[in-house]
């Protein structure tokens, strides 16, 4: 093998390349078995399949085949050993014969090391954490990555320090957020939400970036007083999603260009009139004033700006898609198992409960309820009940989560775990699923809301889903319902019975389609 980089084309070709045994492409070979020579591909999946040999019986790997079955090494008569040498597991083996977990160990070890040949105290539950992950092979490549081993062996030398601060000067970024998540996990740094990391790395980084100082002063006020108490409060119980994060930074870029906008037309932010601000309103775009709005309230709260009136927000909404389409499209997700399971539980909560992807992707699995033989789902209080079959297609979800085999989810709450420590899955990437699978998310949640408040009181469908009482009650409406005299709130008992149409487990689900 040493002889690999000098040998000419034709050398190699001849030495190192044969037709695949198992895939038929002519490739490098890694093994030389019974059945012919192996590709590295197929040598390495040959080697994940572990079960009970059909010939001998014991639980060992089952690379090879006999009569197109798997059977064990012994009962095909390998000449190789696939054995560890250290643990005794078979598998595939690494550098000194050791399988993956042990070459794993020995490389953490190594990079975490306090220079005595052992893991640094303070780091031994990370390094627990990664050799026990239930893919160790995934761990051991992301070993391989820039920047890791440096990041890893600083912290095992005292250099990087188990502080929030000395991750933030570390670059990338990136490697350095993920390596702070898996300490997080481990409990070796204090919990602090991702999203609120990310915008003070990118707020230290832009603040300085403004010409004025006086700007930057106006605009540190903002995000030290507003701004990030806000993403605090919005980040007690539930991480923040990426669509809060960029909420906030574009209330600061916009309340950097309404000061700059100030400044050419010769006035200040204290000398702000009732016309300079409708001008800048008439000149920009509806997401700008709504940017802009919570920087405005908070200078007119502060007296850093006049009392004026700010221009009413107008949101443009297209029309729902139709009820025939809604239930086509909810009967297509319970019928076709075709499309991932996640994807499709994501769509159907969607389509029948109105629920915001933001929302979606942080329920947890104590979030699904059984009561007896009813299932539930706790979007707000008290839980809703879940009619069949998609409670089947919910419980199924919640025992078969993806994303689980890594240090990052080992025991991960989350029911759409992500790939990143203690975070669920992005609601941009659940977006794209939807997208692809030709489910019109906003047009679609707009549709099944309209559909609830015309089966049940609008203030029951606001308090069961999450919803504020005045957007169902405009909804009512707007869909031409009758439940404009409801009063909302608790009605009390009498006779021993609840008048209260809250659905529960007894109760018919008020948000149940009966046509799917």
């Amino acid at each position: 093998m040493t002889d690999r980089p000098h040998a000419t084309a034709e050398q190699y070709e001849r030495w190192y390349k044969r037709d695949c045994a198992r895939c038929g492409r002519h490739r490098d070979f890694a093994a030389h078995w019974p059945d012919g020579h192996v590709c590295r591909t197929c040598h390495d999946r040959a080697l994940r399949l572990r079960g009970h040999c059909p010939s001998c019986g014991q639980d060992r790997i089952l690379p090879a085949l006999a009569e197109s079955r798997p059977v064990c090494t012994r009962c095909a008569g390998f000449r190789q050993s696939y054995t560890c040498s250290r643990c005794g597991s078979e598998g595939k083996l690494h550098g000194g014969r050791r399988c993956t977990r042990c070459t794993l160990d020995n490389r953490l070890a190594e990079l975490l090391g306090d220079g005595t040949g052992e893991v640094r105290p303070e780091l031994r539950p990370l390094h627990a954490a990664l050799v026990a992950m239930d893919n160790p092979l995934s761990g051991l490549t992301w070993l391989y990555q820039p920047y890791v081993p440096v990041f890893l062996r600083g912290l095992g030398t005292g250099e990087i320090t188990l502080t929030h601060k000395a991750f933030d000067e570390l670059e990338p970024w990136r490697a350095a957020e993920h390596l702070r998540e898996l300490l997080m996990g481990c409990a070796l740094l204090p919990p602090v939400d991702k999203q609120i990391l990310l915008f003070e790395r990118w707020l230290h980084g832009y603040l300085p970036d403004l010409p004025d100082p006086s700007r930057a002063r106006i605009l540190r006020q903002f995000t030290t007083w507003q701004v990030l108490p806000w993403l605090r409060r919005r980040a007690e119980g539930r991480p923040l999603g990426t669509h809060t994060r960029n909420s906030a930074a574009a209330q600061v870029r916009r309340a950097a260009e309404f000061l700059a906008w100030l400044a050419r037309e010769g006035r200040t932010l204290a000398e702000c009139g009732q016309a300079d601000l409708d001008r800048w309103h008439v000149a920009h775009r509806d997401h700008e004033h709504h940017s802009l709005r919570p920087f405005l309230r908070w200078a007119m709260h502060t007296e850093q700006m006049p009392a004026l009136t700010i221009p009413r927000h107008e949101i443009r909404q297209q029309a729902p898609i139709s009820q025939h389409r809604r239930i086509g499209l909810l009967r297509r997700l319970l019928t076709d198992d075709t499309p991932a399971l996640r994807t499709r539980v994501a769509a159907v909560l969607v389509l029948l409960y109105a629920q915001p992807l933001s929302r979606i992707v942080r329920l947890t699995t104590a979030d699904i309820l059984l009561d007896g033989d009813q299932v539930l789902i706790r979007l707000r209080d008290p839980p809703s009940p879940v009619p069949e079959p998609f409670a089947a297609l919910l419980l199924a979800l919640r025992d078969s989560r993806t994303n689980m085999r890594t240090a990052t989810n080992p025991n991960s709450p989350w029911l759409f775990p992500g790939r990143r420590s203690g975070q669920p899955l992005r609601p941009e990437g659940l977006a794209t699923l939807l997208r692809e699978l030709g489910i019109p998310t906003r047009l679609g949640r707009t549709a099944a809301l309209r559909q609830l408040v015309l089966q049940a009181p609008a203030p029951v469908v606001a308090s069961t889903l999450g919803f504020h009482h005045s957007h169902t009650a405009r909804l009512v409406g707007d869909a031409g319902g009758t439940w404009s005299h409801y009063a909302p709130g608790d009605h009390g008992t009498r006779g021993g019975k609840s008048d209260s149409p809250v659905p529960t487990a007894r109760h018919r689900p008020v948000h149940t389609e009966t046509e799917t």
